[in-house]
């Protein structure tokens, strides 16, 4: 996974984020008039998985699901400004949305997240980045360092096949994402990083 720092990326892709939730006259707690409140929605970045307030261009075209350009700031079409969230801050609809949110990215993108079982590395001398997922101990830990030795895993049906107890790889990803983005004071974070926003404002 990638470990990028917050800021704009050293390369000129533009990294982007779905939309959790819209709300089209801002949030509910600002107490500002409606005309002078902004249309705000809050989205979820791809790339490192960090979660965002947006506040968007008042004439935006943006729904649930979409995907806005978060950085690099000069390619921001509809994004006016942004901020980092934690859980806590998202509003129900967005916390409501993103599961099918997460598992729709590891969906799209097998191929990277296929990878984390190629690439997991030891944390510790007693812990390794795979004991992190749910339900991988010791013993199933062991039987994917052996097997990708053999040849690197293609896709999640692939590491099925070949590694025999582990159920639902796609599946146990998404739950350890999800629980990355839930709790804050997780000791190691895997997935969870912020290279998708640059610059805030």
């Amino acid at each position: 996974m990638t470990t990028a720092e917050s800021g704009d990326s050293g390369d000129d892709a533009p990294r982007e984020a779905v939309v959790l939730d819209y709300l089209p006259h801002g949030r509910a707690d600002d107490d500002r008039p409606r005309y002078e409140k902004s249309p705000v929605a809050y989205a979820l970045g791809i790339d490192g998985f960090g979660l965002f307030e947006v506040t968007l261009a008042d004439d935006a075209d943006v729904s649930i699901g979409d995907r806005v350009v978060v950085s690099p700031a000069a390619a921001r079409e509809h994004v006016a400004s942004l901020r980092r969230v934690d859980y806590d801050e998202l509003s129900n609809g967005a916390r409501s949305e993103l599961e099918y949110v997460v598992e729709d990215v590891v969906e799209s993108d097998e191929e990277r997240f296929v990878d984390f079982y190629n690439d997991a590395q030891p944390i510790t001398l007693r812990l390794h980045q795979l004991n992190l997922l749910p339900g991988i101990g010791k013993k199933l830990r062991n039987n994917v360092l052996d097997e990708r030795k053999r040849g690197p895993f293609e896709s999640f049906e692939d590491l099925e096949d070949r590694i025999s107890g582990l159920h639902r790889p796609r599946e146990v990803l998404v739950e350890r994402i999800l629980e990355e983005l839930r709790e804050d004071d997780l000791k190691y974070k895997t997935f969870v990083r912020d290279p998708d926003a640059g610059g805030g404002r």
